[in-house]
């Protein structure tokens, strides 16, 4: 091969390696974030989320059961845009990313009741 024939050679040689390695990096982080799924139980009774705290990293899948063991109860999330309701005695599960770092508050919406009010928790969301 003459000089310039061979530097194309060597580009397209180069361009390879590099889209290879992107590529390689990307299947590394989708493989690292579908190791990420947190499960979570919750119990809504007497007014009152327990655990009232859920703590995840950055970027995991957060799987959430929410139990509705009285009365009817909700669970509303305002940053995620998660409003999920469960009928007395129900359950409801759902999913998402946490995708930005912070501490966010959850409550029940309902209005079966005044102290539905007072129910309150806590999404802890911490950076990687």
């Amino acid at each position: 091969m003459n000089g310039p024939r061979r530097r194309i050679a060597w580009r397209l040689a180069l361009v390879a390696c590099l889209a290879l390695l992107a590529w390689a990096g990307w299947r590394g982080a989708a493989a690292q974030q579908a190791d990420t799924r947190r499960d979570f139980e919750i119990s809504a009774r007497d007014h009152a989320f327990s655990p009232a705290v859920i703590e995840v990293q950055q970027d995991d899948l957060v799987r959430i059961t929410m139990r509705a063991e009285d009365i009817a109860h909700s669970f509303t999330l305002d940053e995620y845009r998660i409003a999920k309701r469960a009928a007395a005695g129900q359950s409801v599960t759902f999913e998402f990313r946490a995708d930005r770092a912070g501490t966010f508050p959850f409550y029940c919406d309902l209005k079966l009741d005044e102290r539905c009010r007072n129910m309150r928790g806590q999404l802890v969301v911490r950076p990687r």
